[in-house]
């Protein structure tokens, strides 16, 4: 049970976050004139890790919002000139909590510039908060803040996958976030012991192409594709980050024998190796290759530049099969940070109906947030029977390395 002091300062941040978010009201609705970042970029993060280590405030470069930019209206006008007409023109009048605007906030991102940067950006101009982010691949970015321990100099975490947010909780480095930001969120896409929450789900799916292969030949377990009637009809990118999380995700859910029987199994199959999800997806659409192992965005953004008519087809195991991994991108609170309120404030907003809106729709990913609509082509994640298992637990990146290497796949 918490104590009087406990409560006070719990009480006082829930009250200081939602003072920021009646800041962002206005700014949070011009998410979705943002460009449409993945179908206009490269191959998308799992294979390009950004720029690593570089820090940026993510205003710089940016382009104002059609909002900002907007002539105000004669009632806009009257608030402006009259805080006291308008609450979140002075947010701390109403219940006497601190403004966080000019607040600081230092992020570490493993999610490429390109892809979250106008949005952090968009959250920097609506809630007033200054922010810092320092771009670079998820896993070095993890190693990095175990590294600088409780000396980090940053607040959030925003990594790329589940695995290195588990490595840096089990540290003991994050802050257990309160219960109204985990319940935005499936217990399924958050840490189990509250460390961290998902914003994305990105599942893993076997894309196939329709003109090759019927979906009744799909076989009922990811473990199937083993068998010989697959040989030279398989594509894989064995060095790509989330096929890696998916390996040590069948470590953990049927142990270290299954995975390299499985592994063991497809390499006798003859697959063709890849440096990455989208070449996978152009391989199959081309007939050069039946079916193989991505996630499930990357045939959603090649057909959203190359229109319909494509012969690539998504395949997603819905029967709670390892095969029916969802993996997240997602962030926690640097324990030793002094801007907890700042960090909670942007946490909220990644799970606002207008932010998620903004991943389902121009990114392809899940939205996680409860009540937000998944693209019309994709599996609701409520009909999705997902593995039991606490992605916190994808953190042994080291040990499916070592299984890569030792059965020859790497």
């Amino acid at each position: 049970m918490e104590n009087g002091s406990d409560l006070d300062t719990t009480m006082e941040r829930a009250l200081s976050r939602r003072s920021i978010l009646r800041l962002m009201a206005g700014g949070v609705a011009t998410i979705g004139v943002l460009p449409l970042l993945a179908a206009c970029g490269g191959d998308g993060e799992d294979e390009a890790a950004g720029d690593t280590g570089t820090a940026t405030s993510a205003t710089t470069g940016g382009a104002s919002s059609p909002a900002a930019n907007a002539s105000p209206t004669e009632e806009e006008a009257d608030s402006a000139a009259d805080p006291a007409a308008d609450p979140a023109a002075d947010p701390g009048a109403d219940d006497g909590t601190p403004d966080l605007s000019g607040a600081g906030l230092v992020i570490y991102s493993g999610r490429t510039e390109e892809l979250v940067g106008p949005i952090i950006q968009q959250f920097e101009e609506a809630s007033g908060i200054q922010v810092e982010v320092r771009y670079g691949d998820t896993a070095e970015l993890a190693a990095q803040i175990l590294e600088e321990g409780d000396g980090t100099p940053a607040d959030l975490y925003f990594a790329q996958d589940a695995g290195a947010l588990g490595a840096v909780a089990q540290e003991g480095l994050f802050l257990e976030l309160q219960e109204d930001i985990l319940n935005l969120v499936d217990e399924r896409f958050r840490s189990d012991d509250n460390f961290w929450i998902g914003i994305t789900g990105r599942a893993r799916v076997v894309v196939y192409n329709s003109e090759a292969v019927d979906e009744s030949e799909i076989p009922e377990s990811i473990l199937g594709f083993t068998e010989p009637e697959w040989e030279g009809r398989l594509g894989w990118a064995p060095t790509n980050g989330s096929f890696q999380a998916f390996i040590t995700a069948l470590r953990v859910i049927e142990g270290d024998d299954v995975a390299r029987q499985w592994l063991e199994g497809i390499q006798a199959n003859n697959p063709r190796v890849f440096e990455g999800n989208a070449p996978i997806v152009e391989a199959v659409n081309a007939g050069e290759i039946d079916a193989g192992f991505v996630n499930h965005y990357y045939l959603r953004r090649i057909e959203a530049e190359a229109g319909e008519g494509l012969p690539g087809e998504n395949y997603l195991y819905t029967n709670g099969d390892p095969g029916a991994l969802i993996n997240v991108a997602g962030a926690g609170i640097i324990a030793t940070s002094e801007n907890v309120d700042a960090a909670e404030a942007f946490l909220e907003y990644m799970l606002s109906e207008d932010a998620q809106t903004y991943f389902a729709t121009e990114t392809f990913e899940y939205p996680l947030a409860s009540g937000v609509e998944t693209d019309a082509d994709l599996v609701p994640l409520e009909d999705i029977q997902t593995p039991d298992i606490d992605l916190s637990n994808l953190s042994d990146l080291e040990g499916t390395l070592e299984l890569l290497r030792d059965t020859g796949v790497l």
